[in-house]
């Protein structure tokens, strides 16, 4: 049984089949069967995009930062409910094994909630003024506008959980823009959203050429802020853009990550995490360790052990519940 929801854009709350750019296959990287057609944006939908969300974001900014709260966890509720199925959708199409997936889709939820509580906080301050003929100075906090979310395909959920929270909260209307590869995880992110009354522009899925469309929405006079996660050629490239509209820009980029095993370390029990830490989701993590220096006086306990942990890990699907690793995302890995 698939199981696999059938992938499409969501504009100004509707749900959108088709897409002027075309369609591409959404793939099992487990055996390379297809789970569905993803329906690509144009130009055409990009622009129905950013003006849905510019009235989405007229319309949210004025809604009280606890009533913005109660609509984001009533979101965050169904996600809890529907984590089981959700879980299976994120390994069909990503790969990692199952148990991992509904770790993600229950994080996930935490970080929303998370963030719609930070959003009740987002206090302004008085200043002390310089002048008796100034009776107070105030500085004020207010949502930025309409954002562009970048998100990548090894997180599928919890990424754009984050950005979409974070946006909500602040009372910014949002366009998310997933990876290809694993469009599902957020499209069902974006249906809990929907489901729980979020109104119509304030969040908006597209998917497409990835430097299309961020060139498209970047440029557009709609999007105020930025968001990206993902390598960092492509950040650099995406903070030129926004630099060309001096628009606010956040990144968060690839990295290396070392291990450091010192001499009165317990060998046995940092091979034992850092096994772990290295196969997580097939190593596909940015903070997935890349070298491990080790004291010389701990070396072969910790290669011996490390090798045993490496050796018990079973690889195949992530559907079943023997897996440890499942499988990289597509053949060029």
């Amino acid at each position: 049984m698939n199981d696999y929801p059938a992938p499409a854009l969501y504009i100004d709350g509707r749900w959108l089949d088709t897409g002027s750019a075309g369609s591409r296959p959404v793939v099992n990287p487990a055996d390379e069967s297809v789970l569905g057609t993803l329906p690509l944006a144009g130009e055409a939908e990009l622009d129905l995009a950013v003006a849905a969300a510019r009235r989405g974001f007229e319309a949210w900014k004025k809604v009280p930062a606890h009533a913005r709260w109660e609509t984001v966890t009533r979101a965050t509720r169904l996600l809890r409910e529907r984590a089981d199925a959700l879980a299976r959708v994120m390994t069909l199409e990503q790969g990692k094994p199952l148990a991992e997936s509904r770790r993600e889709v229950l994080l996930s939820a935490d970080i929303i909630d998370f963030l719609a509580e930070e959003g009740k906080r987002a206090y302004g301050r008085l200043v002390p003024p310089r002048s008796d003929a100034i009776l107070a100075q105030a500085v004020t906090r207010v949502p930025v506008g309409p954002a562009a979310l970048f998100t990548p395909w090894n997180f599928p959920m919890n990424l754009p959980a984050r950005k979409v929270g974070a946006a909500l909260a602040a009372g910014c209307s949002a366009i998310l823009k997933p990876a290809e590869e694993t469009p599902g995880s957020a499209i069902e992110l974006v249906r809990a959203f929907h489901d729980a009354g979020l109104p119509p522009g304030v969040l908006n899925l597209v998917c497409g050429d990835p430097a299309q469309v961020s060139a498209h929405l970047i440029g557009s006079d709609g999007i105020r802020k930025v968001s990206f996660t993902g390598s960092i050629p492509v950040g650099k490239h995406l903070g030129e853009l926004c630099a060309r509209g001096v628009k606010r820009f956040t990144a968060e980029l690839g990295g290396h990550a070392p291990v450091l095993v010192l001499g009165d370390a317990d060998a046995a029990r940092v091979a034992r995490l850092s096994v772990a830490a290295k196969y997580r989701n097939a190593g596909q993590v940015c903070a997935s360790p890349t070298r491990f220096l080790v004291h010389e006086s701990l070396f072969k306990a910790f290669v011996d052990a490390f090798a045993a942990g490496a050796r018990r890990l079973r690889i195949g699907s992530g559907l079943e519940s023997e897996t440890g690793m499942g499988p990289l995302i597509h053949a060029r890995r």
